[in-house]
């Protein structure tokens, strides 16, 4: 009989914004679907109906839909599904799995005080796990407590950390359905999964010690259990737990400081898995290598270097036209400049590590004339330099194509009857041409404008000395 197909599932808690450490997890349950052409879901846990926010929410299906992170159906919204949960609560109750008390929270208190004192874990001593009441013969506010087992041992088989065995005694009987009758995060997920289909749970290792409580209830509904893998987590540089001096942020703040959707997946991919020596690659071979035998169990470290790094490389990996459409949507006061833009983009992205650096860079280029000249772009006009430039001016302007080939040819021209190195003369026309250290060959810069603004800018140099070079002079 073929294998049910794979299912997995991202569940936040709509509380705050999508951290870095939940992108991965949606990350790495996205790619092993699309790995094995199965279907990874989004369920909204928002049974805490204090703390979930629709901002919340919003912030969450925003990342997602930026990350490029689309779930395979609509959205789960936990709470709407409350009815079901309890009527399973029920048929526990109804099966000897679970049983109804009546302990007063003060008593539960009490018996965990107790406990602590005998140097036992604290926790419900199971006062009313034989009483056999029922919701007509409670006769005080009561809840469902589940019949852990109390002797044995429960194993879970984890796809990334391993067989993982727990001692049933270390279990007391956990609450299913509050007092005010509302069911509790350990039911509602078990049920959730089982009702969604899913086959593979992938989360933070700081769940693994929910599975096996999970598995217990999973038993208990005679219901298949799905795969675990849980995840390490991710620390800082310095081994610290992230916190957001580490880069703990929102995906919307990796957002604004103009990084690209696809690097980000490619660094996250990263943090914890690996194939080979492999740092920067593609989605699509991304979704080609990933398997779970390849996460490793330490935590991963967060690195911002690395990930702007991982960023410059994805940008000069990105088409010019894709590349702009990507750099206007951040920097909408730029589209008026699109076509210049696009032709100057292997130019632009050349020393840009990031979408803003690559607007500031566009917007360099796009300054009117005469152009302020930044102080070490200015320590290579030097009046030598200069000189050379004003014999250099009217043979670039006799030039009836104005192409980045015949710019080459004529400044090359010129050098070798003078016996001279581009160096002494490509600073000074790359200060003359953008103001500042723009990137890529010098003469694609020229020709990236058009002649007469060319020509205009050699001229401000050449009639506008900045006052450093008066000086030297």
């Amino acid at each position: 009989m073929p294998n049910p197909p794979i299912v997995t599932r991202f569940a936040p808690s709509p509380t705050g914004f999508l951290h870095i450490g939940g992108a991965r997890t949606a990350l790495f349950n996205w790619a092993f679907a699309r790995h094995h052409g199965g279907k990874f879901l989004l369920r909204v846990e928002d049974t805490d109906r204090a703390r979930s926010t629709d901002a919340a929410i919003e912030a969450i299906l925003d990342g997602m839909g930026w990350l490029g992170l689309e779930s395979d159906a609509a959205p789960v919204f936990q709470h709407q599904n409350a009815a079901r949960h309890v009527a399973i609560a029920h048929e526990l109750l109804e099966k000897g799995a679970a049983y109804i008390c009546i302990s007063t929270p003060e008593e539960v208190e009490a018996m965990r005080e107790k406990a602590r004192a005998e140097g036992r874990p604290p926790r419900y001593d199971g006062t009313y796990r034989e009483r056999g009441l029922t919701p007509d013969t409670a006769n005080a506010p009561y809840v469902i407590r589940f019949k852990a087992p109390q002797s044995g041992q429960t194993v879970i088989d984890d796809l990334v950390q391993g067989q993982v065995v727990t001692d049933d005694e270390q279990f007391d009987d956990l609450v299913l359905l509050r007092a005010d009758g509302s069911p509790t995060y350990m039911l509602s997920v078990v049920v959730d999964d089982y009702d969604m289909g899913v086959t593979h749970i992938i989360r933070g290792d700081d769940h693994l010690t929910n599975a096996a409580r999970q598995s217990q209830i999973y038993q208990a509904l005679g219901w298949p259990i799905p795969q675990f893998a849980h995840i390490p987590l991710i620390h800082g540089a310095d081994g610290a737990k992230l916190s957001k001096r580490h880069g703990a942020l929102g995906v919307d703040a990796y957002r604004d400081m103009g990084l690209l959707p696809a690097a980000l997946r490619n660094y996250l991919a990263r943090l914890g898995w690996s194939h080979g020596d492999e740092e920067v690659f593609t989605t699509e071979q991304f979704i080609d290598w990933f398997n779970l035998d390849a996460i490793g169990r330490s935590p991963a470290r967060f690195d911002m270097d690395k990930l702007t790094h991982i960023n410059a490389q994805h940008m000069r990996m990105t088409e010019p036209q894709e590349l702009t459409a990507q750099l206007l949507a951040r920097a909408p006061e730029l589209a008026a400049h699109g076509d210049f833009i696009n032709r100057a983009m292997p130019i632009l992205v050349d020393r840009a590590k990031t979408l803003l650096e690559l607007r500031d860079a566009a917007a360099i280029l796009l300054a009117p004339r005469p152009l302020t000249i930044d102080d070490k772009a200015a320590k290579a006009l030097k009046p030598e330099a200069l000189a050379h430039i004003a014999a250099l001016r009217p043979q670039l302007a006799a030039l009836d194509d104005w192409s980045a080939q015949s710019v080459e040819a004529c400044i090359t021209f010129y050098l070798e009857a003078k016996e001279l190195k581009l160096g002494a003369v490509g600073p000074a026309l790359r200060a003359a041409m953008s103001g500042g250290p723009a990137g890529g060959g010098i003469f694609a810069l020229i020709a990236l404008f058009d002649k007469d603004e060319a020509l205009a800018r050699l001229d401000d140099q050449l009639t506008h000395l900045p006052p450093s070079i008066h000086e030297k002079g």
